[in-house]
Order: structure tokens, then sequence, then C-alpha cells
């Protein structure tokens, strides 16, 4: 099986480097590794990535350094990280730096796969020209992956621009948790985690906080939902 995606992977033991590497391959993807930072972000300077797997405790640089400078240089490009940390705290920290997912060591290589195909697939699929959802004063646009609010930018990581369009096109109705874990996530199953209610707490302090008109909303014991009430 072969495609067109090349992926970064930063990791710093090389025997699990290798075999990563080596599963990447075996899927059809050419994969790059550095053991540490400063190769990781030479690579990522010379090279077009379609996604990025960061180890958090790299030598010289560390993986939420990395991240927060990848996602800086481009915007929308997916950024995995692979970390033996599991607090929510630490989870935290890579989400605010631009992380749009979180797998803990050890991991099982098919669950790795199957959200690395998630980030590809959702960056591959094309919006049509022009096509923009409106909610209130807030404006996103599909294509572009760009938000205002009320003509101001707002700056999303690609997991918080899927989770806001995916209520946005919901056109008011609300959206169950299951539903977001699967259509965002990717994800079959509750993985036990508040995982969505941080990204719904990031998503309104950059959507509601700083604007006087409140659109994302709670249904308590449902989900969410986007409407100008």
């Amino acid at each position: 099986m072969e495609n067109n995606y090349r992926i970064l992977l930063a990791e710093d033991e090389p025997k699990l480097g290798q075999i990563i590497q080596a599963e990447l391959i075996q899927q059809g993807y050419l994969t790059d590794v550095a053991y540490d930072g400063l190769v990781a972000e030479k690579l990522f300077q010379q090279h077009n990535y379609s996604l990025v797997l960061l180890d958090v405790n790299l030598p010289y640089k560390n993986g939420l350094a990395l991240c927060k400078e990848f996602r800086e240089i481009k915007k929308n490009i997916p950024i995995i990280m692979l970390t033996a940390f599991g607090e929510i705290n630490d989870k935290m920290d890579a989400f605010n730096l631009g992380a749009d997912d979180y797998i803990v060591k050890p991991f099982h290589f098919t669950e790795l796969i199957a959200r690395i195909r998630v980030f590809l697939k959702r960056s591959e699929t094309g919006a049509e020209p022009g096509e923009k959802l409106t909610v209130g004063d807030l404006e996103i646009d599909l294509l572009d992956k760009t938000v205002k609010k009320d003509k101001n930018t707002i700056n999303l990581t690609a997991k918080e621009f899927a989770l806001l369009a995916l209520l946005a096109k919901s056109k008011g109705k609300v959206i169950s948790k299951q539903e977001i874990l699967e259509k965002v996530w990717g994800l079959s199953f509750d993985t036990g985690t508040n995982t969505i209610e941080v990204y719904i707490s990031f998503l309104r302090n950059k959507i509601d906080k700083p604007f006087d008109t409140k659109l994302i909303h709670t249904k308590p014991g449902f989900g969410y939902f986007l409407k100008e009430l």
C-alpha cells in the first residue's frame, strides 16, 4: 500500500522509533525518524510533512516546545503526542500548545494507525470553494479552515476547528458526546477521559468569552449545541 503522505516521528528511544517507523512504512507512509528535538526541528524545516508524531521527553528540545513551534509554522498540520505522561495536566499542557491528540504509552499500533488515518482523511476531505457556515456573527470557512467572529479572526487548532464545524453543521441540534467522539476523534467508544469537556472549554475561551454573544451551549446529560439564543 502506497500513498503520498509523509510523517515525522520524533522518538528518543531508538528501538521504539524503529519499530514505529517500520509499522508506518508497512502501512504505506513515508516516515522520517528523529531521535532528538534538534534533529526533528531541522527535518520539519526541510520537508513538507502531512502529520507529526512527537514524544514529549526528547533530548535538547522537548516535544512540547516543538509542538508550539510547529503549530506556529504550519497552523493546520495534525500533531499527535506520544508520551508516557498520562496525567490530565500533561494533556492540558499539550493541547494548549497546539497538539491535536495525545496517546499514552504503551499503546496498540492499531489505535495509533486509526488515529493517524482519521487526521489524514480529515485533512484531505476538501470543501467546495466558498463553502461557509454562519451562526450569528460567527463565520466558518470550511475551505480555508478559518474562523471569524464579529469580523475578528480566531485561531483554532485542527481539532478545535473540527469540533466547531461539527457543532455548526448540526444547525442548533444537540450533538452527543458519543457522536463527537466518533466524528472528531474517530473513536467508537468512550475512553473515560474528559477530553471533550476540555476542548469545549478551549472553544468557549476563544469563541464566547471575548464577546458578548455566547454561542456554545450545554444540554446536561445530552451533549452540546451551537446556537445564537
